[in-house]
C-alpha cells in the first residue's frame, strides 16, 4: 500500500487520536494544571507504545517531565533526534474562543483547538509517520529518538540541565522539530534562524499612597506620567532601540541577505489589510521581512496603573508597571542586552520617580547554515510532496532550546515546520490546517527514508 492510501484510509482515526490530546489542558504556566502536564505526558507516552517505539521513559525534572522513546534498529544509519512540545499557552480571553479551547473541532478542513498547530498537532505527525513506516516496512531506514518536553512555553527553563545531563542518551546526527510555519499555504519553508529572547518587568513607584488629584495634581509626581515618558525613551523617532549597546553583535544585512528574503516576496499591503492597520511601522530602511526575520526589537507587551473601572476617579497613581521582551538576533548576548535596558531605564527614571527592574527570561538566537546537505535533503523532500522546493527563511520567533541543542549535542538543528502564520497560535481560535496535516506526514516519511 503506498503511503498516500496507508494515510488516507487512517486519517479519521488518527485525528480522533489528536483530539484526545488536544482535550488535555496542558498549560505549563498555570501550576493549577501541573496534573494537566503530567497527564499528557502520559498520553504521549502510551501513544509512543502503541506506534511501536521502545525504551519509552517519562523523565521527572525540578518541573514538568520530558517524555523520552528510541528505535535504534538501523546500524551504521544516521540517528535523528526529534524535538518538541507537549505543554501549551493559557487560553484567555475564553470570550474570544467560537468553540472551547480544549473541546477540539474540526470546521472548514481546520482542526480548532489549544496545541492544535502549537505543537502537539505537529508532535504527533512525527508519532504517526514513524508508526506509518513501521507498519508499512517492519523497520525504520534511520535510527530515531524523541525527546518531547512540558515547558517550552514557559522557556524550557529545564531542559537545557536535562540535555547536559543526558548527552549520551540524547546523541544524534541531527535534531529534527517542526514548531515552525510555511511561509504561506502551498509555500514550504526551512527555517535557518530564530530571534533570541530577553525579558524584563518594569515597576515605577511615587508616592507612599495614591493621592486625590486636586490636592495634589501639578505638584508631586505622577507615577503613570513617569512610567509613559521612561518607555518612549526605549526608541528614536526612526523606529530603532534607543538603548546604547542594544546592537552589539547585530550583522548587517548583507546583498544576498537581502536578495534571499525578497525571494519570499512578502506583499506588504497585504499583511496590513489583512491586520487592518493604515500602515505598517517599524525600524527605518529595512522591510517587514527583514524587521522581523534579521532585526532585533524591543516590545511593550504590558502597560498598567492606577484607576481603570467604569467612571471616572480623580486619582494620582503611586505606582505603574511595564513588561517588555526583546527579540535578538546574531550574536547578541541575552545578559549583555537585559543589563544595558536596565542602565538606560535607570538612567531615563523622572526626577520623584523610583524604578524597580526584574530581569526575568533570556535565550541566544539561532543561526544554521543552510548549505548543509541535510537542509537541502529536507528542502528536497517538501518539494516531491507539495510540488515546490522548500524556501530558507529567518523566522522572527523564538524557540529557546534551539541554541542549546545545537550548542550542547554539537549537532544540525533541521527545522520543518508545518503550521501557517495565520492559525492563531498564542491566541483565540489556534487552529491546524488539515492539508498541512495530510501532507505533513508524507513529508516526514519522505525526509526519513531519504536521509
Amino acid at each position: 500500500m503506498s503511503y498516500e492510501a496507508y494515510f488516507q484510509a487512517e486519517r479519521e482515526a488518527q485525528l480522533a487520536e489528536l483530539k484526545e490530546w488536544l482535550a488535555i489542558p496542558s498549560i505549563s504556566a498555570l501550576s493549577a494544571h501541573k496534573n494537566d502536564v503530567l497527564a499528557a505526558a502520559e498520553w504521549l507516552a502510551e501513544t509512543l507504545k502503541r506506534a511501536g517505539l521502545e525504551n519509552i521513559k517519562i523523565h521527572p525534572t525540578a518541573g514538568h517531565p520530558v517524555v523520552y522513546a528510541d528505535y535504534l534498529h538501523a546500524p551504521g544509519k544516521p540517528t535523528v533526534l526529534v524535538y518538541g512540545h507537549y505543554d501549551v499557552q493559557p487560553v484567555d480571553p475564553l470570550n474570544l474562543w467560537t468553540t472551547p479551547p480544549f473541546e477540539p473541532d474540526i470546521r472548514d478542513g481546520k482542526l480548532y483547538a489549544r496545541g492544535a498547530t502549537d505543537d502537539k498537532g505537529q508532535v504527533f505527525m512525527h508519532i504517526k509517520a514513524i508508526e506509518a513506516i513501521l507498519k508499512q516496512e517492519g523497520t525504520l531506514p534511520v535510527n530515531i529518538k524523541l525527546c518531547i518536553e512540558g515547558e517550552e512555553e514557559i522557556s524550557s527553563i529545564h531542559l537545557p540541565e536535562f540535555l547536559e545531563q543526558h548527552k549520551d542518551l540524547l546523541a544524534a546526527d541531527a535534531v529534527l522539530v517542526s514548531d515552525t510555519a510555511l511561509l504561506e499555504r502551498g509555500r514550504p519553508a526551512i527555517c535557518t534562524g530564530l530571534r533570541g529572547l530577553a525579558e524584563l518587568e518594569v515597576h515605577v513607584t511615587t508616592a507612599s499612597t495614591d493621592l486625590h488629584s486636586g490636592s495634589y495634581g501639578g505638584a508631586v509626581p505622577n507615577a503613570l506620567h513617569a512610567i509613559v515618558s521612561l518607555l518612549s525613551s526605549l526608541h528614536d523617532d526612526k523606529g530603532r532601540v534607543a538603548v546604547e549597546g542594544f546592537y552589539d553583535g547585530v550583522p548587517e544585512l548583507s546583498a544576498l541577505m537581502r536578495e534571499e528574503f525578497a525571494k519570499q516576496g512578502v506583499d506588504e499591503n497585504k499583511i496590513r489589510e489583512s491586520l487592518g492597520l493604515d500602515s505598517l511601522y517599524g525600524e527605518e530602511g529595512y522591510s517587514f521581512v527583514e524587521r522581523v526575520g534579521a532585526r532585533p526589537t524591543l516590545e511593550l507587551n504590558g502597560v498598567y496603573g492606577g484607576f481603570q473601572g467604569e467612571g471616572s476617579k480623580t486619582v494620582i497613581p503611586k505606582e505603574a508597571h511595564a513588561k517588555i521582551t526583546c527579540r535578538l538576533v546574531g550574536d547578541q548576548d541575552p545578559q549583555h542586552v537585559l543589563n544595558a535596558v536596565e542602565a538606560h531605564l535607570r538612567a531615563h527614571i523622572q526626577s520623584g520617580a523610583k524604578v524597580h527592574i526584574k530581569q526575568m527570561g533570556k535565550a541566544k538566537a539561532f543561526n544554521i547554515d543552510p548549505s548543509l546537505p541535510i537542509l537541502q535533503t529536507a528542502a528536497d523532500a517538501y518539494g516531491k510532496v507539495y510540488g515546490t522546493r522548500a524556501l530558507f527563511t529567518k523566522d522572527g520567533g523564538s524557540i529557546p532550546i534551539m541554541a542549546s541543542f545545537s550548542r550542547i549535542l554539537e549537532v544540525p538543528v533541521v527545522l520543518m515546520g508545518f503550521g501557517l502564520d495565520d492559525e492563531n497560535l498564542h491566541a483565540p481560535n489556534e487552529h491546524f490546517n488539515l492539508e498541512n496535516f495530510d501532507k505533513g506526514l508524507l513529508t516526514i516519511v519522505e525526509f526519513l527514508k531519504t536521509l
